[in-house]
C-alpha cells in the first residue's frame, strides 16, 4: 500500500500530524522533551530536526509506522522500519501465531486483513459464513470490505446492512484520513458505490439491532438460520515492521446464546 506523495518538508508534514490529532505546539513540546519555540522552528523549516526528534515527534503523534518511513525520507534520514512480505520465512512465528489463534477461536469467524482489508489469513468459523458468495469475489486476493458489502457478496443476507454498512464505511473513512493511501479510498468509492438494496433497517421493519444494547451486531442469514455477531479488532502493539503494523485480526463473537449454540452444532 502506498501513501500520497506530499512536495513539502518534514516541518509541514509534522504540523499537519499535530494538527490532526489536535494537539498544540506547546502540549507536543512537553511531551517530547523539548519547547514551543523549537516545534514551531521545525514545523517552518528553521531547524532541521535530528532523525531521534523526527521519531519522537512522530511516535507522540501516533503517526502510522508506514508514515514514519516517509517522514523521515522528507526529512533526509533513511527509513527506520522494514516491510517484510507476510510469506517471507522470517515471519514464519508471526504467522504460526496467527493460525494458533484462528484455529482457536473456531467455530466463531475469524480473519487477518492487511491495510487494504485483503484477507491474509481465515478460519474455517469464517469460511462457512461465505456460502453463496460469488465466485469472483472469493477468487484471490479476497477483499472483507468486498466480500462484506457486494450485492452478490454477503450483503443480502445482513438483515441491518444500511447499519453495518454505514459502521464499515465510517471505519474506512477514518483509516483513510489517517494513512492518506490511493489504493484505500479507491476502494473505499468502489465499496461506497454499491446499491444497498430493502428497508431501512430491519427486513420486517423493526431494528435487529435493539436487542445487542451494548454495541451494533452484525445480523446476518446462514441458512435458515439467523446470527448475531459484535465484532473485534486486534493490532499488534509497538510494532517495528510496516506490514505487521497494518495488519488486523477480526473476530465475531456471538451476541446471542442462539448464534453460539448454532456455530457449535456446525462442527458436530
Amino acid at each position: 500500500m502506498t501513501t500520497v506523495a506530499l512536495d513539502t518538508g518534514v516541518g509541514p508534514l509534522l504540523r499537519s500530524w499535530r494538527e490532526r490529532r489536535r494537539i498544540s505546539q506547546l502540549e507536543l513540546a512537553l511531551r517530547a522533551d523539548s519547547s514551543a519555540r523549537h516545534i514551531s522552528f521545525i514545523e517552518t523549516g528553521r531547524s532541521r530536526p535530528s532523525e531521534e526528534m523526527v521519531l519522537r515527534l512522530a511516535g507522540h503523534l501516533d503517526v502510522p509506522v508506514r508514515e514514519r518511513n516517509a517522514l523521515l525520507v522528507v526529512a533526509g534520514y533513511a527509513p527506520r522500519f522494514t516491510e517484510t512480505a507476510l510469506d517471507d520465512p522470517a515471519m514464519g512465528a508471526l504467522r504460526e501465531g496467527m493460525d494458533r489463534l484462528l484455529q482457536g477461536y473456531d467455530p466463531y469467524p475469524a480473519f487477518v486483513v492487511d491495510g487494504l482489508y485483503t484477507v491474509v489469513a481465515a478460519n474455517q468459523g469464517m469460511t462457512r459464513m461465505l456460502d453463496g458468495v460469488a465466485e469472483h469475489l472469493l477468487a484471490p486476493p479476497l477483499n472483507a470490505m468486498r466480500l462484506t458489502l457486494h450485492p452478490e457478496g454477503l450483503a443480502p443476507r445482513i438483515r441491518n446492512l444500511r447499519e453495518w454498512r454505514a459502521d464499515l464505511l465510517a471505519q474506512m473513512e477514518r483509516q483513510i484520513a489517517l494513512v492518506r493511501s490511493a489504493e484505500l479510498r479507491a476502494l473505499y468509492e468502489e465499496v461506497a458505490g454499491y446499491p444497498v438494496d430493502g428497508p431501512a433497517d430491519g427486513v420486517d421493519g423493526s431494528s435487529p439491532s435493539s436487542s445487542v444494547p451494548f454495541a451494533l451486531p452484525l445480523v446476518i442469514e446462514h441458512g435458515e438460520q439467523v446470527l448475531s455477531f459484535v465484532a473485534s479488532i486486534a493490532t499488534f502493539n509497538t510494532p517495528m515492521d510496516v506490514t505487521v503494523a497494518e495488519l488486523a485480526i477480526e473476530t465475531l463473537l456471538p451476541a446471542d446464546a442462539a448464534t453460539a449454540a448454532y456455530l457449535r452444532a456446525l462442527i458436530g
